[in-house]
């Protein structure tokens, strides 16, 4: 398989696509007014403590408070899941009702040290850990712990243990070290010198909090770029495009420092068509904000996000197939679901996934889809748990969440609409308007009314209701006023006494 980093670098934002086959599979962006955050190291305070959540508010110094849960209180104990995207063999056993209570753990206005573990994400402030980790280009820094870890996707067992003995030989005190699957056949030296470098980072930072106030930024992780060259360049990425000849440089600079032998894989893009039109990459940006996506063969998948979860429903669309029902279904649910996982990478998609296959009368069949569709998350950075396909036809799917999803990068919720993609019909509004006349009308308060109404709805009001509004005045002896004012969302309106004083739907509510 052919895979390349490409990356466009300007002053206000720097985008990097990765792409296997020609085929854009990852996408990342950075825009100065929305650094990442993920890997930052904060001495914050505490703002409150909840015993019902389990959990504590942090003063970080950003616009919204922390989220820090008691499973992310450093406590001595390695959690796995605190490390970005690897599996790794410790398993601490520790459940839910093995945690001591938050408030014994922390107390309101006590200073405390947190690191980012996923970026604020809608009305959520970000979600810290008490424990910090520092991941180098092999391996990851844990301070404060005394553990050694692998990573799972290392499966020969004689390199695992190579790779232990080398931690035990140089492993900083009272640090565990994890392995990261870049670290697979290095070099001793390398390792070290990976984890030397870590160390010295880390004393650094430590004196960086000694001498801060609280909250203060104490660490930033590294830039985009230099980020993924640490942690998406790996051997088998055969290149690294750049458009920019100064960040060319400076990424094969740092490629050296530890990997001189894959220095030479940095490119320099020269020609003067933009880079991403060059790889085609532009037009499947665009079709990423895109709700529908047309697969192979004729088939459709369709993906909506939910405030509780992301739905992706599957469709044959224009696919008939050439042989029965059941092995064209079969084939449209294989595509699609090769298609999904690449579209939960590409944009992002975290959190609660259903997804809604076509219904397989063959208990076979549904296992080669859900076989197809674990296969194809393989090559997914971010941990997934996929549940069995049910009788409905449905996959349930967990895929950890740091950032984001492209789509909420990209977009803001409809401000006419307020994110639910539907506004009522002009029909309907008419009729709301009908139901406020025989209201105030069968109260006879009022000689008459004016509605102040969206000019769209005004004029449907006069052109196609003209005759029914004269009949229903009449009935009610009123004098009824339409009057448009473009200010007013279509399904708002205002009911006003005739001389434009009283607020008659205040009155009558």
């Amino acid at each position: 398989m052919k895979k390349e980093i490409v990356i466009n670098y300007t002053q206000r934002e720097i985008r990097i696509a990765i792409l296997e086959d020609n085929e854009l599979v990852e996408f990342l962006i950075e825009r100065e007014e929305s650094r990442r955050t993920v890997g930052g190291i904060y001495i914050g305070r505490i703002n409150a403590v909840i015993p019902g959540i389990q959990a504590a508010f942090v003063d970080i110094g950003q616009e919204k408070a922390a989220f820090l849960h008691v499973s992310d209180v450093a406590t001595g104990a390695l959690d796995p899941e605190l490390v970005d995207d690897e599996d790794f063999e410790i398993n601490t056993g520790r459940k839910r009702k093995d945690f001591p209570p938050i408030e014994s753990l922390l107390k309101k206005g006590q200073e405390i040290v947190v690191q980012i573990r996923k970026e604020a994400i809608g009305t959520k402030g970000p979600r810290v850990s008490s424990q910090i980790s520092l991941p180098g280009r092999y391996a990851v820094l844990m301070p404060n712990l005394d553990h050694i870890g692998i990573s799972k996707k290392i499966e020969n067992r004689r390199e695992r243990n190579r790779l232990r003995n080398i931690i035990r030989k140089y492993r900083p005190k009272g640090s565990a070290v994890i392995v990261r699957t870049a670290g697979n056949g290095v070099e001793e030296q390398q390792l070290r010198d990976d984890m030397k470098a870590l160390e010295t980072k880390w004393e650094e930072i430590a004196k960086k909090i000694e001498q801060a106030s609280p909250p203060a930024l104490v660490h930033e992780d590294v830039d985009i770029t230099v980020f993924a060259l640490r942690d998406l360049f790996t051997e088998d990425v055969s290149q690294i495009i750049v458009d920019n000849k100064q960040e060319c440089d400076r990424l094969a600079a740092y490629l050296k420092s530890f990997a001189p032998h894959l220095a030479s894989r940095v490119n320099f893009y020269s020609e003067k068509t933009p880079i991403f039109d060059y790889y085609e990459i532009e037009d499947e940006i665009e079709k990423t904000l895109e709700s529908k996506i047309w697969v192979r063969k004729g088939g459709y998948i369709v993906i909506e996000h939910t405030e509780a979860l992301v739905s992706i429903d599957v469709n044959t669309g224009r696919f008939t197939g050439k042989k029965n029902q059941e092995d064209t279904i079969l084939e449209t649910n294989l595509i699609a679901a090769r298609e999904i996982a690449r579209q939960l990478r590409l944009r992002d998609i975290g959190g609660i996934i259903v997804i809604d296959f076509i219904d397989m009368e063959r208990e076979e069949n549904r296992k080669k889809v859900y076989n197809e569709f674990r296969n194809a998350l393989r090559k997914d950075r971010s941990r997934a748990r996929v549940s069995q396909i049910s009788d409905l036809g449905l996959i349930e799917v967990s895929r950890k969440r740091v950032r984001p999803s492209l789509l909420h990068y990209y977009s803001h919720e409809c401000p006419y609409c307020a994110g639910s993609g539907k506004i009522l019909s002009i029909e309907s509004m008419a009729m709301k308007i009908e139901h406020w006349m025989r209201r105030i009308g069968a109260l006879k308060k009022v000689q008459g009314m004016q509605f102040r109404v969206n000019p769209v709805l005004g004029i449907y009001m006069r052109e196609e209701k003209s005759e029914f509004l004269r009949e229903l005045a009449g009935r009610y002896r009123m004098v009824v006023e339409i009057i448009d004012d473009p200010r007013l969302h279509r399904e708002d309106f205002e009911i006003l006494s005739l001389d434009g004083k009283r607020n008659l739907k205040g009155e009558f509510v």
